[in-house]
């Protein structure tokens, strides 16, 4: 009968710590979903904070499309048919364009508020062709934005790799086109896109 005991007893014991243990490891999974949760929003609502900030590109440069939710430059750069040389006419204001972008990253990284996100930026140079039957217009696209990018390279404007990825994109005669008909020839022209990545929270302790 003492050994019935024994056992119940030792059972119960057993049976009460493994209720102390699940109660302890269901404490701590809800405390970690709900920070979990907590940093989920936190996240959203400066990535929302970031995509409005990224919006205040200079309007004197810049024209924000809210429909195609992108940029595009607010004087129009022309090429020769063929061409993927930006012609003088364009170096002083195209060094503004890059300043002013640079100006903005940076004013951006040194924002407090965004500090422990870990925020890297992703700038996309879009080159774009008019239909003007032109064989290499997809290649040509392209060599318009790499030529943008070694213009900008080689007045100063250099980004820095730690901070922001350059992209170089041609979309040749594809993609959204705002313009059509008689004014085709619009579409050679460059669109800048500036994409925040945040990456993992940055604890303070």
């Amino acid at each position: 009968m003492k050994k019935d005991n024994i056992f119940w007893i030792s059972y119960s014991d057993l049976m009460t710590s493994m209720f102390f243990v699940m109660l302890v490891l269901f404490v701590v999974t809800i405390g970690y979903l709900k920070n979990n949760l907590e940093t989920t929003e936190e996240q959203l609502e400066k990535i929302q904070e970031l995509q409005t900030a990224v919006q205040k590109l200079p309007e004197q440069y810049f024209e924000y499309q809210p429909e195609y939710k992108r940029f595009k430059l607010n004087k129009q750069i022309q090429f020769d048919k063929g061409s993927a040389e930006i012609k003088p006419e364009y170096f002083s204001y195209l060094i503004e364009v890059g300043n002013s972008i640079l100006a903005l990253i940076n004013d951006l990284k040194n924002q407090d508020s965004f500090e422990k996100f870990d925020i890297k930026y992703l700038v996309v140079i879009e080159g774009m062709a008019s239909k003007d039957n032109y064989a290499r217009n997809f290649e040509l696209s392209y060599e318009r934005a790499l030529s943008l990018y070694r213009f900008w390279k080689s007045n100063g404007i250099i980004f820095n790799a730690s901070d922001c990825e350059i992209q170089i994109s041609g979309s040749g005669t594809e993609g959204i086109r705002e313009y059509s008909g008689a004014e085709e020839y619009k579409n050679q022209q460059f669109l800048i896109h500036i994409i925040p990545k945040m990456g993992k929270i940055q604890n303070d302790n």
